[in-house]
């Protein structure tokens, strides 16, 4: 599909993201509030609190 699409149009660029880049990107903060957002919008009250150790 990349391929195609590079091929097809002459200003399309590509470059690779890298192995580790899920991990890089991969913020815990980030994807907990997301989370507790997409629960809220169908009608969840969120509470939460650390897991025990």
């Amino acid at each position: 599909m990349i391929a195609w699409h590079l091929i097809n149009d002459p200003d399309a660029s590509y470059w690779e993201l890298g192995a580790d880049w899920h991990r890089r990107h991969l913020d815990p903060t980030r994807k907990t509030r997301d989370l507790v957002r997409q629960l809220q919008a169908l009608g969840h009250q969120v509470a939460l609190s650390p897991a025990p150790a």
